[in-house]
């Protein structure tokens, strides 16, 4: 027998350990974390009929922000709407509630006053990449092995035309920036002891032995940390965040290692 990973096989943690019931509210609760932002989950709020509401974000000066993700979440809104209609309260959801999206989904805000900042999420099974690294400080990851890692990239920004960015420009760039990673050999430029023109050689007392390699340049890639999905997040952004269009004002990259793990780091861009 086979088993098939499903919706309700993940758990999604935000960064001060809370569980969310799916990938957008996660987002949307560490991206709040990062800009420290207060924020309460599942608010919840009494109609003037008494009717009670579970709003999934309550947030400073009394807004709300509701994430739809199906078509309960939809009608939902709505009721929210009917029953509420001063409450400050936007929506933010897949783009196949608000419009047809061929080929990608994305965060769609529904407030048609105030809607400028939007965030777009590009994952697709072509964004991934091939590597071989060395934690020379973490025992089972004290050999040399590889990884095929997978990689979604969240790009938040200043709305044009009810964009944020194309969807195909997005992913040619994401693309662009992660063949730079593929099938390369990651490892902390603190061990490396020497280079001539064709050559690195590395150097490393670790819990497996002692290790020494003369690698070809071509085929390496120097980080200034150890070579954790944490550390590779950070230097997708550090690629791909001088080829971003001036409206951009933050990057999200997910890296997969393997199924239902993996690091996640939010950047802003200056």
């Amino acid at each position: 027998m086979t088993r098939n990973l499903v919706e309700s096989d993940i758990k999604y943690i935000n960064h001060n350990g809370v569980h969310l019931s799916n990938r957008t509210k996660l987002s949307l609760s560490n991206l709040f974390i990062f800009l420290g932002k207060d924020h309460e989950i599942d608010a919840k709020i009494m109609s003037p009929n008494n009717k009670m509401f579970i709003i999934d974000f309550k947030i400073e000066d009394n807004k709300f922000i509701q994430v739809i993700d199906s078509q309960d979440d939809f009608d939902k809104f709505n009721k929210i709407k009917e029953h509420l209609p001063d409450l400050d309260i936007v929506a933010i959801g897949s783009s196949k509630y608000a419009g047809k999206s061929t080929e990608f989904e994305s965060l769609f805000l529904f407030d048609s006053k105030n809607c400028r900042i939007g965030s777009i999420f590009i994952e697709d099974p072509s964004l991934s990449f091939d590597y071989a690294h060395i934690l020379p400080l973490v025992t089972k990851c004290s050999i040399l092995h590889g990884h095929t890692s997978t990689v979604m990239v969240e790009i938040i920004g200043n709305m044009s035309n009810g964009l944020v960015m194309d969807f195909s420009e997005a992913k040619r760039l994401i693309k662009e920036s992660i063949n730079d990673l593929d099938h390369k050999f990651f490892i902390n430029r603190r061990y490396l002891l020497k280079e001539d023109e064709i050559y690195y050689f590395v150097q490393f007392e670790g819990p497996r032995g002692f290790f020494n390699l003369q690698l070809p340049k071509s085929t390496v890639y120097l980080l200034e940390d150890e070579a954790t999905v944490e550390n590779l997040s950070r230097e997708i952004i550090k690629i791909l965040s001088p080829k971003m269009p001036k409206n951009i004002d933050a990057l999200g990259v997910y890296i997969y290692e393997g199924v239902n793990k993996g690091a996640h780091l939010l950047a802003n861009l200056k």
